[in-house]
Parts: structure tokens; sequence; C-alpha cells
């Protein structure tokens, strides 16, 4: 029957001592379900790589404060990314680590369920994120620094958003921040929703004393720019909500038309319509995607798939 070769066969991994990243994954692509997509992700990604296509990366959800913040960092230094967007929540943690502060997990008994845990923290001057904490002063070394960097700007002209995230880089000193190798690089952050974050809530602060002129809307002239100058362009999304559409939206506006390579790494279904959960075979509907685009949606947290895929990458490109 076609289809049904012995080439399409379900082979099965088989798992050795000492074998690599790589050669797990390798062994993935003869498995089916989420380590089937996972092994086509890490393919994707290498021919992405190969045929130097320009990369956008969507960063959603808490991934620096659980840790993938020097792993983001490295894809950055490599040159796995050219493009950056992201929440502004990641960023304010990015600088919380960059400043010397820390994240710290849930101490046991505070991982009760119910209001009294969290209630217990409020008393203690810590705020949660799922499985990790971090301190109410941490905030205060943020917003030092944040007043100082925004003193420093030239207040007689108008910033864009990517443009004073990339005068915050260059004030971080933490060689593994995240703003600090993306300003070192020359690689472009852009945070659409800015304001949605304590970055922007004392850009707010800052601007009741002193001139702070930031324009929202200017960064989708550049970020359209980088997209209609690709000859071929591919996104890797993690998480999905605004950086996700705010990538993919540049499609809208180029006549090249849409993302030649998508990966998308996600916990969220298609059912209640949320963008997080959208399909990428949705995007191909609204011109974002090509409709012979090389894709692949992978469900799984970030957390375990991201540090997977980029260790595999970097065996096969020994870099």
């Amino acid at each position: 029957m076609e289809g049904f070769e012995e080439e399409n066969a379900v082979r099965g991994i088989s798992v050795r001592k000492g074998m690599s990243v790589n050669e797990l994954v390798c062994g993935m692509r003869g498995c089916a379900f989420g380590a089937r997509r996972l092994a086509h992700a890490v393919d994707i990604y290498e021919e992405m790589l190969k045929a130097k296509a320009t990369k956008f990366l969507g960063l959603a959800g808490a991934l620096v404060p659980a840790g993938m913040r020097p792993v983001l960092a490295e894809m950055l230094r490599l040159r796995f990314v050219d493009v950056l967007v992201t929440t502004g929540a990641n960023l304010v943690h990015d600088i919380l680590e960059a400043l010397g502060e820390h994240h710290y997990f849930c101490c046991e008994e505070e991982r009760c369920e119910g209001k009294e845990r969290d209630a217990k923290l409020r008393e203690q001057g810590v705020s949660r994120i799922y499985d990790v904490v971090v301190k109410d002063s941490a905030f205060a070394a943020l917003e030092d620094f944040l007043h100082r960097t925004f003193e420093k700007l030239d207040h007689s002209r108008r910033y864009s958003i990517r443009e004073l995230l990339t005068e915050i880089g260059r004030n971080i000193k933490d060689e593994g921040s995240i703003l600090r190798v993306a300003f070192e690089n020359g690689i472009p952050v852009f945070c659409p929703a800015l304001a949605d974050s304590i970055i922007g809530l004392h850009a707010f602060i800052f601007k009741q004393i002193s001139p702070l002129n930031v324009d929202a809307f200017e960064d989708l002239r550049e970020i359209n720019e980088i997209y209609c100058n690709a000859s071929r362009a591919g996104v890797v999304i993690l998480g999905g909500g605004v950086p996700k559409n705010f990538i993919l939206q540049t499609a809208l506006v180029a006549p090249r038309g849409g993302f030649d390579y998508a990966i998308q790494i996600t916990t969220k279904t298609p059912e209640d319509g949320s963008l997080s959960g959208a399909t990428l075979e949705e995007a191909i509907s609204w011109g974002k995607l090509r409709e012979n685009a090389k894709a692949v949606t992978v469900y799984c947290d970030a957390t375990i798939a991201l540090p997977i895929i980029i260790a595999a990458l970097r065996e096969r490109l020994g870099r």
C-alpha cells in the first residue's frame, strides 16, 4: 500500500551508554508523537541556519526565572538568532540577574496548595512564579538601575522601544545578560508590550519628573524592514502571545510572502482560539507562513525542549 513502505515504519529508539544529545535526537526520528516532532524541529533549525535565513525568536512565558537565561544568551552569542522579540517580564528578570539578584526555588512547605501559602510568601516579602520566587527587595535595585539609565539618555530626542532596550543593554555589565549579549552582537531586541512590565512602569514614573520620549510604533518600521530584506526567513516561537504575533504580522505587509521556516514550542492547544495555541497551519491561511514552509509544533514545556534542541544543534554544527 502506498505510504506504508519500509522507510516509513516506526523504528523506535535504542538508548545506549555514552550516547550524545544529538544521537538521542537523531534516534527520535524513528519514534512517533512528541519525540518525532522534537527531532523534526532540530532538523528544521539546522536547515534554517545552513540556509543563512534571517532567524526571529519569539520569547514568551517566564523562561528567564525558570533558568533558561544562559541558553537564550548563548543562542544570541552563537547567532542562532538574528532578531529577538520578547515580553517585558523576561527582560525584567534578565536585568535582575544581571544586578546580582537571584530566583529561588520555593521551600517544600511553601509548595502546598491554597492561598495560605501565597499569603505567607507575601508576609516574607517574596513573589512567586509557579515554583520559584524572587525577593521584593530585588526590585529596588532594578528601580535604581533603570532610573540611572534613563538619566543618561539624550532627552532631546525620541527613542524607539528597540533603541531604549539597546541603551539598557549598553549599561549592563554582566556578560551573561540577554540584553548585554544582544547589544554586543548588534542583535535588535523588540518588546512591543513593554508597558506591560516593571520596565514600563518605571519608565512611566520617570516621565513624571524628567523628559522621556519613546515611540511605541517606530519598531514596526524596523522589524518590517528586516523581514522585507531577508532572502529567507525563519521563526522560533517559545510560547506564543504578543511576541508570536509581532513577528508573524511582518508577513502581512511584506511583498516577499510568508516565513519559510517555523518552529513553535508550546503547551497550549488550539481549541480555545488563543494565539499561543494556534497551529502553524492556521498561520498559512493568514499568509504568515508559506504554503510549503517547513514547520513543526512541539507540544512540550520549552524548558525541556529548548536545551535539547540547542545542544543537538551545537553538536551538529561544531559550535
